[in-house]
């Protein structure tokens, strides 16, 4: 499989999500000694870099047909990623707890193409025992479907009734200029229909009171203050 270098370095370090990353102790090949290492672990691609931070990882391990084991006679909280067949690597990892070795090995054993595959099987087992288990319908069952009612529309500005005969409370809007008389509606009387009223007539009718009441206000507020004002006394 060829893989690009610099395509893979920028994958490592763009802003997709990230599975799970911390510090975990590495044991080298060549050197058996422990080394700490910053990993990355995005979909099946396990990443790891000498400093957080780093533009570019040291390597990177594909996890597929791996197992992840417990690693017995290494330190206290170690693990490793086996890739059974020959010639083929181990890379030995250790965490700093009990509790940070387990999710780091759940999330690696979750991680690879295979378990994929493996969780999507399972799944659809699922669902067709799901099916397979379901009541028969009402149709099947020799009873029909019961039916939704049906919809009806109205204007809830008319003025009228229901379907279901009940007299509905909504009115439609009058302006000051109200329609003519309809044709139609023989119960419509005079006395409902309005007749257009001006603005001189409104004036006339509300804002000559209210302007005569605010002046005789205006009036009784200046004498009250002129009589509590104490006159000046000249020598």
């Amino acid at each position: 499989m060829k893989i690009n270098e610099k395509n893979l370095a920028a994958f490592a370090t763009s802003p997709t999500p990230v599975d799970r990353e911390g510090w975990l102790v590495k044991r080298g090949e060549v050197n058996k000694g422990y080394q700490k290492r910053w990993f990355i672990l995005k979909g099946n691609l396990l990443f790891y870099f000498e400093k957080r931070g780093d533009k570019e990882p040291v390597g990177v391990v594909v996890l597929e047909g791996c197992t992840i084991e417990l690693s017995e006679d290494e330190e206290q909280f170690s693990f490793k990623i086996v890739f059974h067949g020959p010639g083929n690597r181990s890379y030995i990892l250790g965490a700093e707890s009990q509790e940070s070795m387990e999710q780091w090995m759940k999330a690696l054993a979750c991680a690879s193409y295979d378990y994929m595959k493996l969780m999507v099987a399972d799944l659809q087992k699922q669902l067709d025992e799901m099916e397979e288990n379901m009541p028969l319908s009402a149709e099947v069952a020799g009873g029909p479907s019961p039916q939704p009612p049906p919809r009806t529309r109205h204007n809830p500005f008319n003025r009228g009734h229901t379907s279901n005969g009940t007299a509905t409370h909504h009115m439609r809007s009058h302006s000051v200029r109200s329609a003519p008389a309809r044709a139609d509606n023989p119960t419509r009387t005079e006395n409902t229909t309005r007749h257009r009223i001006t603005f001189r007539e409104l004036h006339t009718a509300y804002g000559r009171p209210i302007l005569t009441d605010r002046n005789e206000w205006r009036h009784r507020q200046k004498q009250e203050q002129e009589s509590k004002e104490v006159p000046l006394i000249t020598l």
